[in-house]
C-alpha cells in the first residue's frame, strides 16, 4: 500500500528495475550489500551496521570527498520483500536525534512483465526540510543509487 504523499513535505519517484525483488530485498537488508550501491559513485560507504527488526540500528558511515559523515537510524517497519521504513529521526534505543532529516519508506513489488516495482519515498518533518533536500539533488542522487541497485542487484542474479 503505498502512503499518502504530501507534495510539500515528500519526495518520491518509482521504477521498474529488471531484478527480482527478492534480490532488491537482500541488497537493502544484508550489510555487505549497501556500499556497492547506497550512494553515488564516486563517494563511498565505509561502514554499514544493520539489525534488521523495528527499533534496530540502520547505520551508516560515508566518506563524501574526504568528508566522513555517520549516519544513524532505527528501522520503523519491515514487511521482508514489500516494505522498509527507516528514520534518522531516532537512533537505537528509541534515542531521539538531536537534527533529524528523514524518514525513508521504500515499497517493492512484483512489476508487470517481470522484475520489481521499486518506490522510494523521503518523508521529512518540514516543507523547507524537503526544498533543502530537493535542492542537493534527492533526484539525481536517489536516482543514480537505484541505478547503482539494479546494476548490483542484477549482478547477483544466476
Amino acid at each position: 500500500m503505498t502512503p499518502d504523499l504530501d507534495s510539500n513535505t515528500d519526495l518520491s519517484f518509482t521504477r521498474t528495475l529488471a531484478v527480482p525483488r527478492h534480490l532488491i530485498w537482500e541488497c537493502w537488508t544484508e550489510p555487505r550489500h549497501i556500499p556497492h550501491f547506497f550512494i553515488p559513485a564516486p563517494h563511498k560507504v565505509t561502514a554499514v551496521e544493520i539489525d534488521l527488526r523495528v527499533g534496530g540500528r540502520f547505520n551508516t558511515t560515508f566518506d563524501v570527498d574526504g568528508t566522513v559523515m555517520e549516519n544513524k537510524g532505527v528501522y520503523l517497519e519491515v514487511v521482508p520483500d514489500e516494505r522498509l521504513v527507516f528514520t534518522d529521526t531516532y537512533t537505537e534505543g528509541w534515542k531521539p536525534a538531536p537534527e533529524p532529516f528523514m524518514t525513508a519508506i521504500l515499497l517493492l513489488s512484483d512489476a508487470p512483465g517481470g522484475g520489481t516495482t521499486y518506490t522510494a519515498i523521503a518523508r521529512h518533518r518540514n516543507p523547507e526540510t524537503c526544498k533543502t533536500h530537493e535542492e542537493m539533488g534527492f533526484f539525481d542522487g536517489w536516482g543514480t543509487a537505484t541505478t547503482q541497485l539494479e546494476t548490483y542487484a542484477r549482478s547477483l542474479m544466476p
